[in-house]
Formats: structure tokens, C-alpha cells, sequence
């Protein structure tokens, strides 16, 4: 049985199998860890390493020990000092300069295990259980990258690219087919030559004619080439096409004035960990910032995040850009199609009629999922009312609420929660 063991190392002379086998065994602690660093740390900065703290009795490694029964014998080194039944004097106080408060508990510990998880591994556990619903589509390929691929030999190429295996091959069927003929009449001969050595003298011609023959056979084997151009094989390679998922994701925002600057970060926070999530589900991202009041308008980042630009309310409008972007641009048997809409709800009570009908109808056939979350403390508004309609007509439609910054991560766990098989 052969036995096969990785000793790649990582940065500091790190074993990385021993790292990936610690991240395993003690996945449930660091999940917990990262759980409680994610409170301490804002969103934008989700997506960088983290030092998680796992307690020691977490880590104990099982060990074997002696028990104390039976008789026991042992011996202790003597001193110069005292004898058995001395009395000890009890010891002065040190000149100990320590400042503060002392504790009045008298219990003793041990520093947690300090682990540190890289940003790719921090990322693993963060989105650990969680999915994109409806991810695949019948066509995810995209023809504009291209890798390398081998197909095969061919006869001619660069030097660099002879296949030294394949060409060494070629040659030895080439000299084996060739000389196949001589060496068995090499054979012949030689067993001719040894049995009329038996019964003739060396002088005999028979003998001096199997004599020659023999070296003539030889000299023709000798003569045969140990690799011929013929032989050479190079490795061919084309390029074929690669391919690639590829995913759009609309993140449409009210900017109204009843969406105060608290609640416009919070929706931010929560679009920046939508897109964080979509880079590790998709090779090729695209995002469109679409904002909103009584007109929608597409921006880039900078403008859809630091823009103080404010109105009236109608959610529609957005709706309505949203439609005619993915029909102009993003055909939905190439794309996957996201949407993510933030808003505090307060809309006009006649558009948010028309909203619902414009996602029923037009939007949620054309995406693969659509979450929206509505940021508000008191209670659900108008627009929050007509969408409730929606998911019946529409399964891959959710809906949370957000009341502070702290619902943000929970709220997007519910919503790509894995779903059951």
C-alpha cells in the first residue's frame, strides 16, 4: 500500500494540511468566533482576515495517564535545612510594586487559543451555509476567454514543446521494425556459427562466411539511428473556449427624503455584503447602481453611495429602468440576473400598486432572485403590503425587515439560506 503525504508549507514554514485538518476538526468553534467578530467590525471591512479566539478546553487533545491506585513508592531529594516535623516560618512580604484593583476571586485560567484565518479562509466560513437560490441556467457560457488546452501531437513545432517521452517511443518501434529482420537473422547466424564450430575448423569457409555475414549484420545495426526527425513528436495545444458563469447584479436604492442618512448606510452595508458574496459564487461580475426618488437615474458607485441628492417617492420609476437595462443589455438566456432593493417603504399609494404588478408581471420572470428589504422601525409600509402578494405568484422572491445596522448580516443569512433538497 503506498501512502502519500502533502508537505506543502505555507508562509513561516506552516503546515497547510495541518491548518486545513485544525479548520475542519474545529469548525463549529470558529464559526462562533467569526459570528462574534462580525459584530466588531463594520461591513466594508467584512472581507479582510480576522484572529478568532477559541477557548482551550475547546483544543484539549485526549491523553493516556497512569492512575494513582495500588502502592506507590517514590523518592525525593533531601536538603541541608529541615528534617521531618519541622515547623516552616511563614515568609515575609516582597517588595512587590504591582498597582491596581485585586480580584476577589480566587479561580485560576488559561489564555484562549489564538488562531488567525487568512482572508480566503475567513470568507469559507463566513458564507459557509449559505447559497444562491437559482443559480443555474441553461446557458452560463461566455465566449469572450479563452485557455489553453493540449490535443494531442503533431509533427512539427518549437523546440521547446517535443514531447521527449512520446518522440522516445516513436523511435524505439521505429528502430525495433527496422532492425526486427536483421537481429533475427543476427540469431540465426550466431547459432549456425556455433554449431559448425562444433564438427569444423575455423578455417573453413562455411565458418569464414558466417563469419562475415554476421559483421555485416551488425555494422547495418549499428547504422540505424537512435532518434530520427522522423521520430520527433511535439505537443500541440489550441485554445478553446472557457467557460465562464457570468451574473449582473441590480442593487436599486430609495434616496427619498424620508430615507435619512442612517438608514442610506444601512442599505449600503447590506449591498456591499450581496456583492461580496456574489464574487465567490460567479467568475464574472457585473453590478448596475440604479437610484431613485420620483425619478430613477443608473449612476456609477461613487454617485450611488455618496450622492446627497433627495425627493419624493416612486418606486415604480426604478422598476421601470430596471426592465429596460436587462432587455437592452442583459439578455436572460446569458445572464443571471440579481436584484436587491433597499427602501424604507414609504411610497405613493397608487404606484405601489403598480409596483407589485410590474414585478409580477415583467421583473421576476426575467431574474433569478429578488430580495427586497424594507429599513424601518415602526411598521410595515404601504409598498411592504403590496409586495407581500408577490411570493405567490413568484417562489425566488424574499422579503426581510431591517430595523438597525445589527439586523443586516442575520437579515441576509435568511434570505440565502440553503435551501432544502
Amino acid at each position: 500500500m503506498a501512502y502519500l503525504i502533502d508537505r506543502r508549507l505555507q508562509s513561516k514554514k506552516k503546515s497547510a494540511v495541518n491548518r486545513e485538518r485544525f479548520i475542519r476538526r474545529y469548525k463549529g468553534q470558529i464559526k462562533d468566533a467569526v459570528a462574534r467578530a462580525i459584530k466588531g467590525r463594520s461591513i466594508t471591512d467584512v472581507e479582510s482576515g480576522e484572529k478568532v479566539a477559541i477557548p482551550v478546553k475547546d483544543v484539549n487533545e485526549p491523553n493516556f495517564g497512569h492512575a494513582h491506585g495500588g502502592v506507590w513508592e517514590t523518592v525525593s531529594p533531601g536538603n541541608k535545612e529541615y528534617l521531618k516535623g519541622d515547623r516552616i516560618a511563614r515568609p515575609r512580604g516582597g517588595a512587590g510594586s504591582g498597582r491596581g484593583q485585586a480580584s476577589n476571586s480566587d479561580q485560576t485560567g488559561e489564555d484562549d487559543f489564538i488562531f488567525e484565518l487568512s482572508r480566503e479562509e475567513f470568507m469559507n466560513v463566513f458564507f459557509d451555509d449559505l447559497e444562491l437560490p437559482n443559480m443555474v441556467k441553461t446557458q452560463l457560457a461566455s465566449t469572450t476567454e479563452f485557455k489553453s488546452q493540449r490535443a494531442g501531437y503533431k509533427l512539427s513545432g518549437t523546440t521547446t514543446n517535443i514531447h521527449i517521452l512520446r518522440s522516445l517511443r516513436g523511435a524505439l518501434g521505429r528502430r525495433i521494425a527496422v532492425g526486427g529482420h536483421s537481429r533475427q537473422r543476427l540469431r540465426e547466424a550466431e547459432q549456425e556459427l556455433e554449431a559448425l564450430l562444433l564438427v569444423a575448423p575455423p578455417d573453413d569457409p562455411r565458418v569464414i562466411a558466417l563469419k562475415k555475414e554476421i559483421h555485416h549484420i551488425h555494422t547495418r545495426l549499428l547504422a540505424i539511428p537512435f532518434i530520427d526527425p522522423f521520430d520527433l513528436r511535439y505537443s500541440n495545444r489550441i485554445k478553446v473556449p472557457k467557460p465562464s458563469s457570468q451574473a449582473v447584479m441590480f442593487c436599486i436604492m430609495d434616496v427619498s427624503g424620508s430615507m435619512d442618512e442612517t438608514k442610506k448606510d444601512t442599505a449600503k452595508r447590506f449591498f456591499i455584503l450581496l456583492y461580496l458574496f456574489l464574487t465567490r459564487a460567479y467568475d464574472k461580475i457585473e453590478v448596475v447602481f440604479i437610484r431613485h426618488h420620483t425619478q430613477a437615474a443608473e449612476v456609477d458607485e461613487h454617485e450611488f453611495f455618496n450622492s446627497r441628492e433627495s425627493g419624493g417617492t416612486v418606486v415604480s420609476s426604478a422598476l421601470n429602468l430596471l426592465t429596460k437595462i436587462m432587455h437592452e443589455r442583459y439578455a436572460s438566456s446569458e445572464w443571471n440576473a440579481y436584484v436587491a432593493q433597499a427602501s424604507d417603504g414609504d411610497n405613493w399609494d397608487n404606484d405601489s400598486v403598480t409596483c407589485r404588478q410590474l414585478l409580477i408581471n415583467t421583473v421576476m420572470p426575467a431574474v433569478q432572485y429578488f430580495a427586497y428589504v424594507e429599513i424601518t422601525e415602526g411598521e410595515p409600509q404601504n409598498l411592504w403590503q403590496e409586495y407581500l402578494q408577490v411570493p405567490d405568484h413568484h417562489a425566488h422572491f424574499a422579503m426581510q425587515k431591517i430595523e438597525s445596522p445589527a439586523d443586516i448580516y442575520p437579515v441576509f443569512r435568511e434570505l440565502f439560506k440553503k435551501q432544502p433538497k
